[in-house]
């Protein structure tokens, strides 16, 4: 999965929480028992996901951190490398926005 789709899902997945803790309050002075099971495992749902939600958001967090991590130890180690690197994605990022 790509970041930008990571990052559209974990967006995706607040909105439906709000979404969900709105219709319990919404729901609240409804007597029915139906509905008051129903806004039991809504708010339970809600819930989970949320706590889903904060493992992947610091899982996500501690990646990122290994990956910054790891392409800072690649570049101290092999800083010709690193700059032969930079140099040509500089060069193929001018050569595509010259085209348009």
């Amino acid at each position: 999965m790509t970041e930008a789709n990571t990052r559209r899902l974990i967006h995706e997945l607040r909105a439906a929480i709000k979404d969900v803790e709105a219709l319990v309050t919404a729901t609240g002075g409804d007597l029915g028992e139906h509905a008051k099971e129903a806004r039991e495992k809504a708010s339970e749902s809600a819930g989970r996901a949320r706590a889903g939600l904060e493992e992947l958001e610091s899982q996500l967090a501690a990646r990122a951190k290994l990956m910054a991590e790891d392409a800072t130890e690649f570049v101290r180690d092999n800083p010709w490398q690193s700059i032969g690197i930079a140099a040509a994605v500089g060069v193929v990022a001018g050569l595509i926005l010259g085209r348009r």
